[in-house]
């Protein structure tokens, strides 16, 4: 009897790699001209929201334009950050806090289990937590229930991992 392949597909960002863009971001802010007398703040709080905080709202946009390229340039995808309105803050400036998705949600979830199963493939899916487990006899089966998942990972807006293939 043939044994069972699978692998997992998960949504998670490297902690580590996301401090490092915050500290450069830091620094970018400190060296920059246009930003640095403007008293310009990016926190990372519980790993769970980033929060920029300045003088308005030209010099947080540019913050957050410096924030995502240092992202993108650590394998970092940008569909981690979801963007809270821009409040008023002390003294007349601005922030804006974003929040840090991780895990797959119990509605995302079941919207990867319906298009894997509407994919007529012969692999099952189930979902285990922040979790989808996919499990089939052959792994090209697998490998084509991950280039659908790449295909459609723009639907989903948030980004996908397969981890645990065996």
């Amino acid at each position: 009897m043939a044994k069972d392949c699978s692998f997992d597909v998960v949504s998670e960002f490297d902690k580590q790699e996301l401090v490092n863009a915050i500290d450069q971001t830091k620094r970018d802010i400190q060296s920059r001209f246009d930003l640095k007398d403007s008293n310009s703040t990016v926190e990372l709080d519980a790993d769970k929201t980033i929060t920029i905080t300045t003088n308005d709202n030209m010099k947080l946009k540019n913050i957050v334009d410096i924030l995502q390229s240092k992202m993108v340039k650590r394998n970092l995808s940008i569909k981690i950050l979801d963007p809270k309105p821009v409040e008023n803050s002390l003294g007349g400036g601005v922030r804006q806090v974003f929040e840090l998705k991780k895990g797959l949600n119990q509605e995302l979830s079941k919207k990867i289990v319906s298009e894997i199963k509407n994919s007529k493939l012969k692999v099952q899916a189930s979902i285990q937590g922040e979790q989808v487990r996919v499990s089939g006899k052959s792994k090209d089966d697998l490998q084509d229930v991950i280039k659908l998942l790449r295909e459609k990972e723009e639907s989903f807006n948030i980004p996908l991992q397969f981890v645990n293939y065996r």
